[in-house]
């Protein structure tokens, strides 16, 4: 476990140094906040106070405020939480690198994403960029288009075991197939990026009229891992408010408890947030990659079992 610990802390210098060399700026953010994550597939933990406050699941909220304070590019490293996550790849309290980049869009901020693991793994993986339709060709369909019932029909030709899975929306489908079918044939040795999202997907993501209008939203995978979630960032406080919403809505439908709305993030992003791209990367996963772990609290000082 030692060689670990030196390994994650010369990985963080590294890190410091990648930023310090392009003038990103290391910042420090509130790890509680009176709003949670609305998002249906993550559950913040909840303090049981008489005002209840929830642990972040990311820094973004409070970094994007920084960003409208005219900050300039920010970067931060920090441990979150995300309730009901335990496993291979997954820790209820884990280490999180997030970044935001003015005046990159998703594209760039790609780029960026593979020179800094590059600089901070001594490795030189070629890098993979494919769009989230062409991630699903091999499959026959179209995932911007196909229906539940396609999507359902696919899922069980395939042989996907959906015991104990319960009502299924369209996304949860593309989500299975996924992860089950379309990402295992990624290969391992290479940087992939998979780019162009539903718009059911987008988060906080900058959504693009094309064909049919696109998340700008990318996953990075390495090693057989998904390591990355970034996108060019959403500016509209009225869209971002309507998306809350719509997630609570999701949630209720799914019988779980609505969450707070951050309606400071909300007033910051109505005052302006500066065009940007930013990214969130998982450093237990990173680490493992590099070191060849194969479980995250082989990475880990101290795994939820340990504390």
């Amino acid at each position: 476990m030692i060689d670990k610990i030196k390994l994650r802390a010369e990985i963080l210098e590294r890190i410091r140094h990648y930023f310090a060399e392009s003038n990103v700026l290391e910042v420090t953010t509130p790890v509680l906040s009176f709003a949670g994550n609305t998002d249906p597939f993550i559950d913040s933990f909840k303090t049981s106070s008489t005002t209840p406050q929830y642990l972040h699941t990311s820094p973004e909220f409070f970094m994007k405020r920084l960003l409208t304070k005219g900050c300039g590019s920010i970067y931060q490293v920090c441990n979150v939480f995300r309730e009901g996550e335990a496993g291979r790849f997954h820790n209820p309290e884990f280490s999180m690198l997030e970044w935001y980049r003015l005046d990159y869009d998703y594209q760039q901020l790609m780029d960026d994403v593979a020179a800094l693991i590059r600089n901070v793994s001594d490795k030189s993986p070629e890098v993979v960029k494919i769009s989230y339709q062409d991630a699903f060709k091999s499959l026959g369909i179209n995932p911007h288009v196909a229906t539940e019932s396609q999507l359902a029909d696919l899922t069980e030709r395939q042989g996907i075991s959906l015991q104990g899975m319960g009502k299924m929306s369209r996304d949860d489908w593309l989500n299975l197939l996924m992860s089950h079918v379309t990402e295992p044939g990624f290969d391992k040795e290479k940087l992939t990026f998979v780019f162009d999202y539903p718009v059911s997907q987008a988060s906080l993501a900058k959504v693009r009229k094309d064909k049919y209008p696109l998340a700008e939203r990318f996953e990075l995978y390495w090693g057989g891992i998904e390591l990355a979630n970034g996108f060019t960032e959403l500016l509209d406080a009225d869209e971002q408010r309507w998306r809350f919403n719509h997630d609570n809505q999701r949630r209720l439908k799914a019988g779980l408890e609505e969450v707070p709305v951050d309606e400071k993030f909300l007033d910051a992003l109505a005052r302006g947030l500066p065009a940007c791209s930013g990214v969130a990367l998982g450093l237990d996963r990173l680490l493992m990659v590099i070191c060849g772990a194969t479980s995250i609290d082989q990475v880990m000082s101290f795994p939820q079992s340990e504390v």
